[in-house]
């Protein structure tokens, strides 16, 4: 379907110990492929409040110390155009977990250097604004 509207996603890399967050998605664009905790921002709300909100939703972890890392015009999944915010973020308390069974199978914690296969657009292009610090990417 496509709505001719341009829609706002955040996702969130939460740091702990060296590890990130992923799941693997399912029931939406990506299928099969993992992602970091995010979703659609709502009307009126802020980045910050955004990020710990759907990552509360989807997980059951509360983080803190967000911060921004990337924005992406990503155009490439026909009938889909969206504005990707990323954000970091740090652990503060909690353990994952699938909170929405219809967005995710898993949550666990991932070394840079040892990430699970697929990966999401958004997270590859978040994990390359961290490395290597390009911030903007319009694809």
């Amino acid at each position: 379907m496509n709505d001719k509207n341009v829609k706002v996603g955040v996702g969130v890399m939460v740091l702990k110990d060296g590890k990130v967050l992923l799941g693997k998605r399912k029931g939406s664009h990506g299928e099969g492929e993992y992602a970091f905790p995010g979703g659609h921002m709502e009307f009126g709300e802020s980045f910050e409040d955004c990020a710990k909100r759907e990552t509360f939703e989807e997980t059951g972890i509360k983080i803190k110390n967000v911060r921004f890392i990337l924005l992406s015009n990503i155009k490439i999944w026909e009938g889909k155009h969206y504005i990707h915010i990323g954000l970091l973020a740090d652990w503060e308390s909690g353990e994952p977990e699938v909170k929405e069974i219809n967005k995710a199978e898993n949550w666990d914690w991932y070394e840079l250097d040892k990430l699970p296969s697929p990966l999401f657009l958004p997270v590859i292009q978040e994990i390359e604004a961290y490395k290597e610090g390009k911030n903007f990417i319009d694809s």
